[in-house]
């Protein structure tokens, strides 16, 4: 039997691999699990109360737009409030906006149903601990072996009479969340044209809300979610339109979202994609000319180009890698005090401000960043060169050999050999899927090419 958490909650095809019924179990599961420890006080509105007096724990619940989310979510309400915990629905909001609305609001935990930039008929379940935290791999398995138990038939106390969980609308998020946004933003964008990329999802109404607040000029496209057509086409997994708008309106840059708005990628003003590194570089050198880039250090995973590093070594900053995914990034910056972390794909956290990425924040960052230093983004990203990068999945091999295979072990050292100093090569095994991601960094793009395809070739023959 699997593991159900993957690399960001759970996630699978709504209403066959993830049912309402899982949706049910899950929530009551965290719920026992993430309030164990006892309400930590704090936070409007103030809670209710059992007739003994007791605090009944908080939980904030939003959604991305996605019809299967309807339903799943009021199965995780549901859950929720029959284990005793009152619920605080925030409706279609981005992932950041509920992990930042339940450290706000002293909330207990936090639940998001998004599949991110997944299509549509997927679904996902993420969660987050008090403060607004991505959960850590302990905390999931102790939910997941929860949810075992009582799936089993394991009985478990259930609330009744006072003791059951309320459940309301909480109206306010939308305007708090923004309003947060604008609070950090070091300065305003005014003379900025920005064209927006909403990905038809959560952050379709709340990025061109706060650009515009911001004082940018906002053009958006796939800003008119239907439940039905969320990151269909769009989004920061297809481009192509939003490069295409912001060479036809003549904007200074472009902003595209997943379908959660937990990630940024960006273009500019001739249409050129920026990716998360990319980002991660321009705010990397702001945060350190402003002074708020703590001990001189980046995070990022190990996904990230070797260009990347190279930058910042030649800027004086440290770069700490991590295994994939942005809440092992959050943990490295926790871990060690730092600032500033993400990922290729477009995670970026600043964690001086939010707790997971936040899409709207970044895209945010780096018009400020273009409006304070009055240069272009094109040339602001000159400080870091993107090396040529190949990837290539092998499907249909035993992913979970890969770091004992005597054959593969032989072809990596050979190829190190021949890339040297200026290349890179990276072997990960899927975390949902049978197969294994070959990477290959070179100078020189058909050398990564080559390098990758021999190296893929072995992964097949001695894994298949």
């Amino acid at each position: 039997m699997g593991r159900l958490f993957g690399t960001d909650g759970v996630r699978g095809v709504a209403n066959a691999g993830l049912t309402a019924e899982m949706a049910l179990g899950l929530s009551v599961a965290a719920a026992h699990v993430l309030t164990e420890a006892g309400p930590t006080g704090g936070g409007e509105p103030a809670p209710e109360r059992t007739t003994s007096g007791e605090r009944r724990p908080v939980a904030v619940v939003g959604r991305d737009p996605r019809a299967s989310g309807e339903f799943l979510e009021a199965a995780v309400v549901a859950g929720l409030a029959s284990a005793g915990v009152d619920v605080l629905r925030v409706g279609v909001l981005p992932t950041p906006a509920v992990a930042y609305l339940t450290g706000s609001l002293g909330a207990d935990l936090g639940v998001m149903l998004s599949a991110s930039h997944n299509p549509m008929p997927d679904n996902g379940i993420k969660f987050f601990a008090r403060g607004g935290h991505k959960l850590a791999d302990e905390l999931e398995d102790r939910i997941e072996a929860v949810y075992r138990e009582h799936s089993t038939g394991e009985p478990w106390k259930r609330p009744i009479g006072a003791g059951v969980g309320r459940v309301r609308t909480y109206d306010e998020g939308f305007d708090s969340y923004v309003a947060h946004l604008l609070g950090v933003l070091p300065n305003r964008l005014d003379g900025l044209k920005v064209v927006i990329d909403g990905a038809h999802g959560a952050a379709a109404r709340v990025s061109p809300e706060a650009f515009a607040r911001a004082g940018a000029e906002v053009v958006t496209i796939a800003a008119a979610p239907d439940g039905l057509n969320i990151n269909d086409g769009c989004g920061s997994t297809h481009l192509e339109g939003l490069r295409a708008a912001v060479v036809e309106h003549g904007a200074d840059l472009g902003v595209a979202h997943d379908g959660d708005a937990d990630r940024c990628l960006a273009v500019d003003a001739d249409g050129a994609e920026i990716d998360g590194d990319q980002i991660l570089a321009v705010l990397a050198v702001g945060m350190q000319e402003a002074g708020t880039l703590r001990n001189d250090t980046v995070v990022a995973t190990v996904m990230s180009n070797l260009g990347f590093k190279l930058a910042m070594e030649a800027v004086g900053l440290q770069l700490l890698q991590t295994a994939v995914g942005d809440r092992y990034v959050l943990e490295e910056l926790k871990r060690g005090g730092h600032s500033l972390g993400g990922e290729q794909s477009g995670h970026v956290i600043v964690l001086d401000h939010a707790t997971t990425g936040d899409g709207t924040l970044t895209g945010l960052m780096l018009a400020a960043r273009v409006a304070a230093t009055r240069k272009p983004l094109a040339e602001l990203v000159t400080v870091m060169e993107r090396l040529p990068q190949v990837l290539i999945n092998v499907p249909e091999v035993d992913r979970t050999r890969v770091t004992s295979s005597a054959e593969l072990a032989t072809a990596v050292v050979e190829a190190e050999r021949e890339l040297g100093a200026t290349g890179r090569v990276l072997l990960r095994p899927s975390g949902t899927e049978p197969l294994v991601r070959v990477m290959v960094e070179a100078a020189d793009l058909e050398q990564a090419r080559a390098v990758a395809q021999r190296l893929a070739d072995v992964v097949k023959s001695s894994l298949g």
